[in-house]
């Protein structure tokens, strides 16, 4: 927002002033407290704070304890608790303000005849968004709000630049933190001021440690693998390019983890997992991010059924984690985690809903049809690239419930097995609730010939101008001519699973810095 200079020789003017003139007379202020605050003798930003309970912690101490409707409990020793002040109220020689820490906040009362002259002094000087160590007794106040009184307090951190809050007086309003890009970009600011960012963040940490424990109890081995990479490959992405000067070379950043994996299964580790960060150069949306987290799992000698079963018992095990039941609420709808999950063949959903046959067509009849139902077709499209986006399109919106959409056709899926009992088809489920994809798994394809000419048609594909064709990868074929076990693996996108979770509308609230578009 630009600043509306008021031209005086004109009129008079006693408007109220703009956001950044009222935001540089309040950090102008806070600086003239901190030096203040300094005159005192007082450190404004101190090492450490000998603290001794969150302010959650407080609260379960409190519940030990028999409390009066009104007055005070003198525990001994007195807790002390360390936060950020969240709102002050001062009144004569008292004040009321909000501490807050992650997880809770609390009121606490500060009194000049408690905490002494001096002290006192250094409070007046106290703003909102001050982190501050404070030590006293809990009480309760005549409105039944339970409160710490403070008996003594440190000064942490001073805050320089003041929090969003709202401020009004007739039509204006300041500082107001409604616009949720900005929120985005500053992260710090929304931490602070919303607490479901806060539980988001907390739902997170838990979701990928249960994650990570799972796979472990299973029998999986966290590995980690390279992020730049000679060759991208292991999925259908235009890759991020960079230079290595001392090589003098490009390489990639990594669009998936799948073929170093299968490596390591080809190598005799038969069960490995790892969570990383993957990067495709595609486009920014509610369900799209260029950098996002994935959880790939390969297991020895299983198939893609094994991976079925595997997320039946892990979604509800991560719904209960989080609340109690294995049942989630996604934009207003409940989405019900107790398996069996449906199992819905592609081609009979992709039949059933827009009454085109995929299989065995060829390339023009099937544009034509699939351009009927609102897939732009482009020159480089191939069979596959077009019943992919026929089906993102037609079928994809009504999979809210847990839907596995199983026997995907073969031009889809080059790193596949074939079915076992339908040649056009390979073994790979995808999972998909709440409209979006979640899961991607296959029976592995582990042998080389096939494995050769499958990539050879994808580099057809690339010729033909498909930027997100793989190259061939003749590392990984050797691999595959040492010889692979039958293996079953799958690739979880970590964000979208927490998307879901915890009913996030955006892939960017689950991101804590997520890539954004310059400032306009």
């Amino acid at each position: 927002m630009s600043s509306h200079k008021t031209d005086h020789s004109q009129a008079t003017d006693l408007s109220e002033p703009t956001f950044e003139e009222s935001l540089d007379h309040v950090m102008q202020a806070r600086r003239e407290k901190l030096e203040r605050i300094k005159s005192l003798g007082v450190d404004p930003f101190p090492y450490d704070f000998d603290w001794t309970h969150t302010i959650a912690g407080v609260y379960d101490m409190w519940d030990s304890f028999k409390m009066p409707e009104v007055g005070v409990a003198q525990l001994e020793p007195q807790p002390r608790i360390a936060g950020r002040l969240v709102s002050m109220r001062l009144m004569g020689k008292a004040a009321f303000a909000h501490l807050q820490d992650q997880d809770a906040r609390i009121q606490v009362y500060f009194k000049k005849d408690a905490i002494g002259e001096e002290q006192w002094e250094l409070f007046k000087e106290l703003d909102i968004g001050d982190i501050v160590g404070v030590q006293g007794y809990p009480f309760i106040t005549r409105t039944g709000e339970r409160s710490l009184h403070v008996e003594s307090f440190t000064l942490l951190t001073k805050s320089l630049r003041p929090l969003p809050a709202v401020k009004e007086k007739g039509d204006q309003t300041w500082y107001r933190w409604d616009d949720k890009e900005e929120r985005y970009r500053q992260r710090t600011i929304d931490l602070i001021m919303n607490k479901d960012s806060r539980r988001t963040l907390l739902a997170r940490s838990q979701i990928v440690t249960e994650l990570r424990t799972f796979f472990v109890e299973k029998g999986y081995v966290e590995v980690e693998t390279p992020i730049l990479q000679p060759l991208y490959g292991g999925a259908s992405a235009k890759p991020f390019i960079t230079h290595h000067n001392a090589l003098d070379r490009d390489f990639y950043l990594r669009i998936a983890d799948e073929l170093y994996l299968k490596r390591l299964v080809a190598g005799g580790i038969p069960r490995v997992f790892e969570i990383a960060k993957d990067f495709r150069n595609e486009g920014i949306d509610r369900l799209h991010s260029p950098e996002f987290s994935m959880l790939e799992a390969y297991a020895a000698y299983e198939n893609y059924a094994f991976c079925m079963n595997l997320f039946e018992e892990l979604l509800p095990r991560l719904a209960n984690k989080l609340y109690g039941k294995p049942v989630i609420t996604w934009e207003g709808t409940e989405i019900e985690l107790t398996p069996p999950f449906r199992r819905w063949q592609m081609p009979d959903a992709i039949r059933e809903v827009t009454g085109i046959e995929v299989i065995g067509r060829r390339r023009d009849e099937l544009a034509k049809e699939a351009d009927q139902h609102g897939v732009v077709i482009t020159h480089e499209m191939g069979v596959g690239k077009i019943i992919d986006e026929l089906f993102s399109i037609a079928v994809q919106p009504l999979l809210i419930q847990p839907t596995f959409i199983t026997d995907h056709p073969v031009e889809l899926s080059p790193l596949a097995k074939r079915h076992r009992t339908d040649p056009n088809l390979v073994e790979r489920f995808e999972l998909f609730m709440g409209g979006m994809e979640v899961v991607n798994a296959f029976s592995e394809l582990n042998d080389p010939i096939d494995q050769r000419k499958r990539f050879e048609e994808q580099a057809r594909l690339r010729a033909a101008g498909d930027e997100e064709a793989a190259p061939i990868d003749e590392e990984f074929l050797a691999a595959l001519e040492v010889g692979m076990p039958p293996t079953a693996g799958l690739g979880m996108g970590v964000d979208r699973l927490v998307m879901l979770l915890t009913d996030s509308h955006s892939i960017r609230d689950v991101i804590l810095f997520p890539l954004l578009r310059p400032r306009q």
